[in-house]
């Protein structure tokens, strides 16, 4: 081996992102040339040659990726597709359908069961081994955003138009659970989406109530040009009125409509969360002003949010 091409073989082992591959296919000499193929550029490979076999081997070792025989006997690719992104632990696992079908039809129910890629029977090793590396790269990049995401102790989300969620932080599922009943994480209720859908979200967050705490869902920015990124933060109500009626002597319903007031609420929306009429929420601020120290309601929010760290 000359100087150069050894240094040309270490950059490319430099870049080599290593991978746990499952091959699902039911015809031997495919199964093995697949296996010899990714196990020299160095990874790790999981063969099972049905479907059944497949789901079995990768709930016990969950694979980075699968390279997915469209076409076998008993359950077919799409059934074994489809139960994988039915399957928490699995959802997350991009799925390259290994298929001679080319009609459009065919490759769109590979999409529609949850396939992240497709290559044409028979196989070109080549192309295998640079489909597998592009998908592995998308998956470190995204372990990588849930790593910085959860690392700040926020939980987030990517929804697209329609309201799928394309992307979530471990976080996040346990909020869509307890706040919006969502069991599946898989698309936003309509509420979330009549939010989103105003003209100017990102100036107030939207927010969901439960008992004494709150979800508070806020967005981020946009993910590109066909969906968002969400935030969601829970904060302790009765925490936080709590404090607000210590620190400025105020009743508990004052307290109340103080907090509603530092997140930008209307006197018609506070009156509806806490089942009041307008008219109580102006009496309750006349007083509340005073005790403050203050004349005007962005003075009086401006002063809460210091006092509770908002």
């Amino acid at each position: 081996m000359t100087p150069e091409s050894d240094a040309v073989a270490h950059e490319s082992a430099a870049r080599k992102i290593p991978g746990v591959v499952l091959i699902v296919d039911d015809q031997p000499d495919a199964l093995a040339l697949l296996a010899e193929t990714l196990g020299d550029e160095g990874y790790t490979v999981i063969a099972a040659a049905s479907g059944r076999a497949a789901l079995e081997r990768a709930r016990i070792i969950t694979p980075d990726i699968v390279l997915l025989d469209a076409l076998m006997p008993g359950m077919d690719g799409f059934e074994v597709c489809l139960r994988m992104s039915s399957d928490p632990s699995l959802s997350r696992v991009p799925i390259i359908f290994m298929t001679g079908l080319t009609e459009s039809e065919d490759i769109v129910r590979g999409f529609r069961a949850g396939g992240a890629d497709y290559v044409t029977k028979p196989i070109k090793p080549d192309e295998i081994l640079v489909r597998v590396e592009v998908h592995l790269e998308r998956v470190r990049a995204q372990r990588q955003v849930d790593m910085v995401v959860n690392a700040g102790g926020r939980a987030a989300l990517i929804a697209d138009r329609e309201g799928r969620i394309r992307w979530h932080s471990s976080r996040a599922p346990a909020y869509l659970r307890r706040y919006l009943g969502l069991e599946e994480s898989v698309r936003l209720p309509s509420s979330v989406m009549h939010w989103i859908q105003q003209a100017e979200p990102a100036s107030r967050p939207h927010d969901v109530v439960l008992e004494q705490s709150r979800l508070s869902i806020r967005m981020a920015g946009p993910a590109d040009e066909e969906g968002w990124i969400l935030t969601l933060v829970e904060f302790d109500d009765h925490a936080s009125v709590t404090d607000l009626a210590e620190r400025f002597g105020l009743t508990r319903r004052q307290a109340e409509v103080l907090l509603w007031v530092s997140r930008g609420k209307t006197n018609r929306d506070i009156a509806e969360i806490l089942a009041m009429q307008p008219r109580t929420v102006n009496k309750h601020l006349e007083h509340i002003f005073p005790l403050l120290g203050v004349e005007t309601r962005a003075a009086a929010a401006a002063t809460a949010l210091r006092a509770i760290g908002g």
